[in-house]
């Protein structure tokens, strides 16, 4: 919005040239982090009181944590204070004519909706499991397969009536339309080694990255300030990537696929970020709100979302790498306990508790320490998959 704003002024105002400085993507992604921060920070207690006056406290569930029994009550639903930086911070500094940045924000609303509706019924109807396993995973597939099959087309166009057409091409053909090296499966540590996907391969995997990355930050927000962190960081590398995968210098340099748009992402991570340490700002231990399944699960989608876009999935994997732990150890735990229990007609555990990181909390470790432990695993698995843009 204001990237527009300040290209009419300078058409209206000629000497007016330090309005070129909004024509820079490293310069509206610094404002896009400042301006969600401001927001987040200045709007944090008013959203916490009101959500306090509403109600809308966290329910512990009975066979939960005991040391968490006292934190029955504190608001959550806080991810909204997230979403509502992100997309005002991200309305004001990006193109609005990048369908990248669109997309992105679609995706993360329309997750975040879910999460809405799954938090208001644990706090209004009082059941600490909210909305059902299949009915969440039917929206999340939704939004997960519309977005799918945009951006199995988007990558290889660069319009969207280009995408359109493509579309209908492919359906006229029988859907079978190849798709060009760019939209492969792009290996890490690797020079332009990608693995052909196909329509049917990219829509897969897309749906995969993007509800599964949804999935395993709701599961990793267990803990006061465990998922946020890691989100910011995650997001921050992400963003890095988009610059690199926007730019036909630096992509070409790099041997990274260039994507023309993708680096307007960077507007977008920027803003995650500094919505994120706002929300931290009040989700440090102990924490004054919860995000909720409202920002976890749109988080995750966002993340998710980008990753696919720059063509760095794997790379996602390897930076989300707690992400990845948390929802294997539910994963294990559960078909552990089902196998056990049909075999032996009595369920057994692998783990203590899953997630993995109430695990370490029944071994003894305090809450601080599995928090900031995690955090510093997280750093150093960033700058492994930051390590990626260089040793090819």
């Amino acid at each position: 919005m204001l990237l527009s704003l300040a290209q009419w002024l300078q058409g209206m105002f000629p000497e007016w040239g330090f309005l070129r400085v909004f024509q820079y993507i490293t310069f509206r992604a610094v404002m896009a982090a400042m301006t969600a921060l401001l927001i987040g920070l200045a709007a944090g207690p008013a959203v916490i009181r009101q959500l306090t006056a509403l109600k809308i406290g966290q329910p512990i569930r009975g066979y939960g944590m005991e040391s968490h029994l006292s934190k029955s009550g504190t608001p959550t639903m806080g991810g909204v204070l997230i979403l509502l930086a992100i997309a005002v911070a991200t309305l004001l500094w990006f193109d609005l004519s990048n369908r990248f940045v669109w997309i992105v924000l679609i995706v993360t609303l329309g997750f975040g909706a879910i999460g809405w509706v799954d938090d208001w019924r644990k706090v209004v109807n009082k059941d600490p499991e909210g909305m059902r396993s299949r009915e969440k995973y039917f929206w999340q597939s939704v939004v997960g397969l519309l977005a799918a099959l945009y951006l199995v087309f988007s990558i290889s166009e660069s319009s969207n009536l280009k995408v359109l057409d493509l579309f209908v091409k492919w359906v006229m053909s029988g859907f079978d339309v190849s798709l060009p090296p760019k939209a492969g499966l792009q290996l890490p540590f690797l020079k332009e080694i990608n693995y052909p996907l196909g329509v049917f391969g990219f829509v897969l995997l897309t749906y995969l990255v993007i509800v599964g990355s949804s999935n395993a930050v709701n599961l990793t927000d267990g803990l006061d300030g465990l998922a946020i962190m890691p989100v910011v960081m995650v997001g921050s590398a992400l963003g890095v990537f988009a610059y690199v995968t926007g730019s036909s210098v630096y992509s070409k340099y790099l041997f990274f696929p260039y994507i023309p748009g993708a680096g307007e992402l960077l507007i977008f991570c920027a803003a995650m970020a500094g919505a994120g340490l706002a929300f931290l700002w009040f989700n440090t231990h102990p924490a004054q709100v919860f995000m909720g399944d409202v920002g976890a699960l749109a988080l995750g989608s966002a993340l998710g979302t980008i990753a696919v876009i720059v063509r760095q999935e794997i790379v996602l994997a390897i930076m989300g790498g707690i992400f990845v732990v948390e929802a294997l150890s539910v994963m294990a735990q559960v078909t552990y306990f089902k196998y056990t229990k049909k075999k032996y007609g009595e369920g057994r555990r692998i783990l203590k508790m899953a997630p993995l990181h109430h695990h370490f909390e029944k071994t003894g470790w305090k809450e601080t320490q599995v928090v900031v432990r995690c955090w510093i695993i997280t750093m150093l698995l960033c700058l492994v998959g930051l390590s990626t843009l260089k040793l090819r």
